[in-house]
């Protein structure tokens, strides 16, 4: 188990916070952040259908949900959903796609280790790419428990993000080098893409999971919280088939190579 220094937490979160506000910028424009498709949007539904109730007005909470791509997934599905983000950009954004789709989802502005909520209130919380973050996943997945009522599931959607494949390291370095050749840097070298590339090793290197999120792993603390009937579920491909044309070829097969997984526990 690693140990955790108290304050240089409270810094690194704070750092996470800030991050993430600056992220909200370009985030929807990024692949693999919102969904580009149709047949993406049904790939991701088909995801939440395998391991989730459907929707029929039971309460649902989309932690860290940035923009509220997730969200409009679970509203699509009949749950009545509230959005849950510390980043109040990524919540100025969530709102005004709501607002445009004509959408009745409740956005609140919250930390997804301390959510203020009370006991019981969801039927099903659902985030994607938060686990990476967290600072203190065992007291934030006891909090997630809290949440639930009882045979309530929670959806985790997560990767490990720091131990590449063989297959994603040699598209790594083929796509570097076929960059070098053409001419142009494959990842920037200064100026403010190069300052958040920087600012998100960094964060990485100092999280919890900073050896990389292994879907056993992030289990392990699932059951250690209360959570049972922990099921792993690695198949990601249609998902990852849809996005492919977002994708130049290698960066596509870089991706599907990734150890990426959702996890399912109950209450």
């Amino acid at each position: 188990m690693q140990t955790l220094n108290l304050r240089s937490n409270h810094d690194l979160r704070d750092e996470i916070k800030a991050y993430w506000s600056i992220r909200a910028e370009t985030f929807d424009s990024q692949p693999g952040h919102e969904i580009f498709s149709e047949d993406e949007r049904a790939a991701w539904h088909a995801l939440l259908r395998r391991h989730l109730d459907e929707g029929a007005g039971h309460a649902a909470l989309d932690l860290a949900c940035g923009t509220a791509v997730v969200s409009h997934l679970l509203d699509d599905l009949g749950y009545r959903v509230t959005g849950m983000d510390w980043a109040e950009p990524m919540l100025e954004r969530a709102r005004a796609k709501a607002k445009a789709r004509g959408r009745s989802i409740r956005f609140l502005m919250g930390d997804a280790e301390n959510t203020m909520e009370p006991d019981g209130a969801y039927d099903v919380i659902i985030n994607r790419h938060l686990v990476w973050t967290l600072v203190d996943p065992l007291a934030a997945f006891k909090e997630w428990h809290r949440l639930l009522k009882p045979g309530g599931k929670l959806l985790v959607i997560d990767g490990d993000f720091v131990n590449p494949t063989l297959v994603a390291k040699i598209a790594s370095k083929i796509s570097a080098l076929l960059a070098r050749v053409g001419g142009r840097n494959a990842r920037p070298q200064n100026g403010p893409g190069a300052a958040l590339a920087e600012t998100h090793r960094s964060i990485l290197s100092r999280v919890y999971f900073s050896d990389g999120a292994r879907a056993e792993a992030v289990a392990d603390l699932l059951k250690a919280a209360g959570f049972s009937s922990v099921v792993i579920d690695t198949d990601m491909s249609t998902i990852h088939r849809t996005q492919r044309k977002n994708f130049d070829f290698l960066k596509g097969l870089e991706r599907a190579a990734q150890h990426r997984y959702a996890i399912c526990a109950s209450k």
